[in-house]
């Protein structure tokens, strides 16, 4: 899903395995793991994505770059 974000470009959710995917502005994919439904929800309805991220995500869950999402969701 494409984002209306200045950090961000696009958030991928797969609820099967809980990854969260996000390509950020300056085009690096980063795919996070056992992220719950939830915060992939709140992150989708955010007044700011960026804030969201940093409040609810970043530092939380571990995570990995990856040059492109392996399949779209």
């Amino acid at each position: 899903m494409l984002v209306d974000s200045e950090a961000m470009r696009e958030v991928v959710y797969d609820r099967r395995r809980r990854t969260l995917r996000i390509r950020f502005a300056d085009g690096g994919w980063w795919q996070y793991f056992d992220v719950p439904q939830p915060v992939h929800n709140g992150l989708i309805e955010a007044e700011s994505h960026g804030r969201y991220f940093h409040e609810h995500i970043r530092g939380r869950y571990r995570y990995e770059r990856f040059d492109t999402p392996r399949s779209q969701v």
